[in-house]
Order: C-alpha cells, then sequence, then structure tokens
C-alpha cells in the first residue's frame, strides 16, 4: 500500500498561488488539517508499520511532523513540488493571462520544469521504494501537483493523467496492489 499525503494548508495554497520551491510554512489551518490527517492515516495502515518519506520542503515535513508524531520521515529530493519557473508565486488566472495555452500537465512551466522531468523525478522515487519499502506501506508527504504525477506514474499512466485528478490540502491517496498491479482505491480522503 502507498499513502500519498498532501501537506496542509498555506496562505499560498489558499489564495490558488502556484507554490513549488518558495519554502512557505503552514497557516494555522494546515497545522489543524495536518494533526486531523494522522488518524485518517493510521486507519489507512491498519497496524502496519509504515516506511515513512517527505519532501524536503517545510510544509511537508511539517505535515509529516504533525500527522505522524514520533515517526521519522526520510527526507527524499525527488517529492519536491514541481518547479513552476517563472510562474512561481503566480494563480492559473495569471499565468493563463500571460500564456493563453498553458497547461501544466503537456507544456510544463517556462524556467522550470515540464511533465516529462517531474515524471523522471516520480519515477526515481516509485525505483526507491520497490527496493526499500518491499512488502511494506509506505506514507509519502508530498505536494498536490507532484502528488497527481506521482499517482499516475505508480499506476503506469503517462504524468498528462495527473490533470484528471484534483486533491485538497491535507487529504490522502491510496494506491494498493489488486491482482499483481497497482490501482487507486481511495482519493482526496480527509477530515470534514
Amino acid at each position: 500500500m502507498v499513502l500519498l499525503v498532501r501537506h496542509g494548508a498555506t496562505e499560498w495554497s489558499v489564495s490558488g498561488r502556484h507554490t513549488g520551491r518558495t519554502d512557505v510554512p503552514l497557516t494555522e489551518l494546515g497545522i489543524q488539517q495536518a494533526i486531523e490527517a494522522g488518524p485518517i492515516i493510521e486507519s489507512l495502515l491498519d497496524g502496519a508499520e509504515p516506511v515513512v518519506f517527505t519532501s524536503p520542503l517545510q510544509r511537508a515535513s511539517h505535515t509529516a511532523r504533525l500527522a505522524l508524531p514520533g515517526v521519522e520521515a526520510t527526507v527524499i529530493d525527488s517529492l519536491t513540488e514541481y518547479d513552476y519557473g517563472r510562474f512561481e508565486g503566480l494563480t492559473s488566472t495569471e499565468i493563463l493571462s500571460q500564456q493563453p495555452d498553458w497547461d501544466l500537465f503537456s507544456t510544463g512551466c517556462s524556467g522550470g520544469e515540464g511533465p516529462q522531468q517531474v515524471a523522471a523525478r516520480c519515477d526515481s522515487f516509485v525505483a526507491k521504494i520497490e527496493r526499500t519499502a518491499q512488502h511494506r506501506a509506505v506514507v509519502a508527504f508530498t505536494h498536490g501537483h507532484l502528488s497527481r504525477i506521482l499517482t499516475a506514474r505508480v499506476l503506469g499512466l503517462p504524468a498528462s493523467s495527473g490533470a484528471a485528478l484534483y486533491n485538497e490540502t491535507a487529504s490522502v491517496g491510496v494506491i494498493n496492489v489488486h491482482r499483481g498491479r497497482f490501482v487507486l482505491v481511495g482519493w482526496n480522503i480527509r477530515a470534514l
């Protein structure tokens, strides 16, 4: 089982600003969301001792510490959010006013990453968990767009398939093995 947890709310996520490499902290709401994610994660793990990973950015690593206190998460650079380049800090409306044909999942970001680069980072993480977490549950604390592409790649789909997924802050995605292949069994699970 792989649980993908998006970080709690930040000022930028609440306002719809694309937050890639800018290391913004959780808001009070984000802290509360991260704490509330803990029982959801524990319930989904159903007693399993997970291998836990986190993005190095504080919004993800803080979410990990709050959701699973006392559990050490391994920092993995490949779990860092999409590099939005010159679109960092802008809303989708602002980006589309500059580049009307922009689509994060097919064109990427000028001065930042393209979807194939993000997919390659996701693939390296998938290879890492296949090597190090054999037959153990995995919990990865990540970011919105990264987790959508990561989900697509775990399922063997192209990065562009991440466009069909949407996840709220502090939500959990659940990927499990069914009949020998990874399947998505839960998405955008969170406390109300």
